[in-house]
C-alpha cells in the first residue's frame, strides 16, 4: 500500500496525487527538471502537495517526501517545442513536435530507480490514451510493457497505475470533485499548470493559461462539457 506520484504540476498529475492518497497508505512524489521551456509547472508542485494536505487530515498523514530530479540533458536530445522556443505544430511524422522522445519511458524508469530506494510498490502516472495529444509514450500498451520490463529489469514487482487512462478531460474534472470535492477542484484551477507557453498572466474558469496552445483547449473543452452535466 506504497505508491510514488509522477507530480509534473499539471492538473492530470495532481488529479492523479489525490486519487493515490486516497488509496495508499504512504505516498511520496517525484517530478522530474528535463530542460522544459518554462519552469511554471514545477513551481506549482509544492503548492499542490501543501494544498492536498490541507484539505484532508488523511491524506496529509499518508503525503510523504517529493524527490526532484534532473534530467535536463533530454532538452538538448530532443529539441522539441516543449523545450525551445519554437512554434507549435505538426511534424511529418504526424506527432506534434511537442512530443518529446523517450520522456514517460525515462520518467517511469528513474521513478522505479526512487521507488527501488524507497521501498515503494505502485508508479501513478497521469497517462491517457482517450484525450490525449497522440504522444505514443501515453498509450496504454507502451505503459503495460513497460511494468513488464522494469519488473524484469530490476527483479521487484512495481505496478504501474494510470487511473486516468480511459477517461476524458470532463471525466477527470469529475473525478477530482468526487475525491476531493469542491475544494480540490479550485486547488487545480488556481495552482496547476498545463499550458505549452507557462503563460499565468490570464485567468480563465478553468484555471491559468494563453488559452490557444493545445493544452489550454484540452482543458477549456473538458472543463466546459464538465460544467454543462455537472
Amino acid at each position: 500500500m506504497t505508491a510514488l506520484v509522477l507530480l509534473s504540476g499539471g492538473q492530470d498529475s495532481a488529479t492523479c496525487l489525490a486519487w493515490a492518497l486516497d488509496r495508499f497508505e504512504r505516498v511520496e512524489t517525484v517530478g522530474f527538471d528535463y530542460g522544459q521551456r518554462h519552469a511554471v509547472e514545477l513551481t506549482c508542485r509544492e503548492r499542490l502537495r501543501d494544498g492536498m494536505a490541507a484539505l484532508n487530515p488523511a491524506w496529509a498523514g499518508r503525503l510523504g517526501p517529493d524527490h526532484r530530479l534532473d534530467m535536463r540533458s533530454l532538452a538538448g536530445i530532443g529539441q522539441t517545442a516543449m523545450t525551445e522556443e519554437t512554434e507549435i505544430r505538426m511534424t511529418a511524422e504526424g506527432l506534434p513536435n511537442t512530443f518529446v522522445p523517450g520522456r514517460n519511458l525515462l520518467f517511469f524508469t528513474y521513478a522505479a530507480a526512487v521507488a527501488y530506494r524507497r521501498g515503494l510498490k505502485h508508479l501513478v502516472g497521469g497517462m491517457c490514451e482517450t484525450d490525449y495529444s497522440g504522444y505514443p509514450d501515453c498509450r496504454d500498451d507502451t505503459l503495460k510493457a513497460l511494468q513488464v520490463a522494469l519488473n524484469l529489469g530490476m527483479e521487484r514487482r512495481f505496478v504501474v497505475e494510470t487511473p486516468l487512462m480511459w477517461l476524458d478531460k470532463a471525466q477527470t474534472w469529475d473525478l477530482a470533485r468526487r475525491l476531493g470535492g469542491d475544494g480540490l477542484v479550485e486547488l487545480l484551477v488556481e495552482d496547476t499548470h498545463t499550458c505549452y507557453t507557462g503563460d499565468r498572466t490570464r485567468r480563465h474558469a478553468w484555471g491559468y493559461g494563453c488559452g490557444a496552445c493545445p493544452a489550454c483547449e484540452l482543458r477549456a473543452r473538458g472543463w466546459t462539457a464538465w460544467r454543462a452535466g455537472a
